[in-house]
């Protein structure tokens, strides 16, 4: 395949670069919008789309790169399947054209639209499903002194009308965009696969605590009511015994109170997307401290934002990791520390609890879910230890290499 003669690189090194862009996320908004700023630079044009259809003849998703966030909000609603757009994503046809607005599917832009030229488009198919359309528009090329074309300059517009389609986008750039397409397709379908994953996951998680809930609040609240049936027996003609059993019902009435923060704090939506990864680790540490007898403790250090599932994997471990130590260890005092290690962070759980054997791995594994830790740590390019020993306590560390 030849490589695009007005790329700013080789066309081997163009794609290779793009796909090692897409394969770093798994979040479908991280993979879309990097589908669109790598085609817009494989393809040296000056804007970018990439919109993924509804069932209702719109889109879903639409990301554009090129465009301000102003011009952006000025241009007004999604687009409609209609036109163009419509003829890839109905007949997966890719479209070259050397002046868009001369096409008679051609309906017109919105006042606030900027004024496109020469346009490129290319189905995102899987198979024969039509994942999506990218559109690219105003190739950043234009003729020199010789008749050749050559990239423009920084900020310099695309190329005029009355140019094309000797400045428009060639046969070599459609090749290379259908192979891009292709990986693009990849790099979606598994990003998808991957969120309908942590969805799963996301209702393990709810049933587990579920069924938590149901063996400890529910188990104290029965027996609270028991107790405070007991007292009332016993108040007129034993006064004594009376006062004990209501003690008890304090005790209890503490213990499920307990119990029932700790899961609201498992259940609570993480803030990662709002408030960062250390925010919401202090937050719910902050909660769990005042929810246990145990002290619990964070701290963290030179952290930096890492890709999202990086964080969520982090977050998900500590919280694991918590609430074996909180539930399970008899721990009196738990500790957690995020350090950064080179572009990644570091995660430590320790506690002082009651521990482990280590080489008992298939019985503590099921019950500590150590192989779900160790599952999310892999999943996102990381790795999970664990040092325990009986009457020594545990520490579970978490390494994740950023991106």
């Amino acid at each position: 395949m030849t490589a695009p003669p007005d790329g700013p690189r080789s066309g081997l090194t163009a794609v290779s670069t793009a796909l090692l862009a897409m394969s770093r996320h798994l979040q479908v908004r991280d993979v879309l919008k990097t589908i669109v700023v790598s085609a817009r630079d494989l393809l040296n044009a000056e804007y970018a789309a990439l919109g993924v259809p509804d069932d209702h003849g719109g889109f879903a998703q639409f990301v554009v790169d090129g465009v301000s966030e102003e011009q952006w909000k000025a241009i007004g609603p999604l687009p409609r399947q209609h036109g163009i757009l419509a003829a890839m994503l109905q007949d997966a046809t890719p479209q070259r054209l050397a002046d868009v607005r001369e096409d008679p599917r051609f309906g017109g832009y919105p006042a606030a639209h900027p004024s496109m030229t020469d346009f490129i488009g290319m189905p995102v198919a899987d198979g024969d499903e039509i994942l999506g359309a990218l559109f690219l528009a105003n190739k950043r090329t234009h003729k020199n002194k010789d008749g050749k074309r050559e990239e423009a300059p920084e900020g310099a517009p695309a190329c005029p009308v009355g140019t094309a389609p000797a400045c428009g986008f060639t046969a070599e750039d459609e090749d290379l965009l259908r192979v891009f397409a292709q990986h693009a397709a990849i790099a979606l379908t598994n990003a998808r696969l991957y969120e309908r994953s942590r969805e799963l996951t996301i209702a393990g998680e709810r049933a587990r605590l579920a069924h938590e809930l149901h063996d400890a609040v529910a188990q104290k609240l029965f027996s609270l009511r028991l107790t405070a049936q007991a007292a009332t027996a016993l108040v007129d003609r034993d006064p004594a015994r009376a006062k004990d059993e209501l003690q008890e019902v304090a005790r209890l009435a503490a213990e499920a109170s307990d119990e029932l923060r700790a899961a609201v704090v498992e259940l609570r939506p993480a803030g990662l997307d709002e408030d960062g990864l250390v925010a919401t680790l202090r937050t719910q540490i902050h909660v769990l401290d005042r929810a246990h007898a145990a002290r619990v403790t964070f701290a963290s250090r030179g952290v930096r934002a890492l890709p999202a599932a990086q964080e969520e994997a982090l977050l998900r471990v500590a919280q694991e990791a918590l609430h074996n130590a909180l539930r399970h260890s008899g721990a009196e005092r738990v500790d957690v520390t995020l350090v950064r290690r080179g572009q990644g962070a570091v995660l430590r759980v320790t506690d002082d609890g009651c521990g482990f054997e280590p080489t008992a791995v298939r019985r503590a594994g099921r019950h500590l879910g150590l192989v779900s830790m160790r599952d999310r740590a892999g999943g996102v390019g990381g790795g999970l230890a664990v040092a325990s020993a009986p009457g020594k306590g545990t520490e579970i560390e978490m390494e994740v290499p950023g991106g």
